[in-house]
């Protein structure tokens, strides 16, 4: 039987949650790509910590997945927004 139920502060959790995680993410890769350990391995932990809510939440119920696209496109998007530029992009 499908299960449809949701739980309005589960659904908020992993919008968090992976929003969060997204934005570790981000900041993972751009810590890797600087080329600095600390901050890399830190931002690493991190998100594997945040991403663990979530997982839990959706395995339960498959709908949350849905919660879990919204919060990464929202963290991945907030964090590229925010991060301060290091000069000029070069074109692709």
């Amino acid at each position: 039987m499908i299960h449809l139920h949701v739980d309005p502060l589960t659904a908020l959790g992993v919008v968090v949650a992976t929003a969060a995680t997204d934005a570790a993410y981000v900041r993972f890769t751009a810590a890797v790509a600087d080329r600095m350990r600390v901050p890399a391995a830190t931002w690493s932990s991190v998100w594997y910590l945040l991403s663990a809510f979530a997982v839990i939440s959706y395995t339960e119920n498959w709908i949350y997945v849905l919660f879990a696209a919204i919060g990464s496109w929202i963290g991945a998007y907030l964090s590229i927004t925010f991060m301060k530029r290091r000069g000029p992009v070069a074109p692709h």
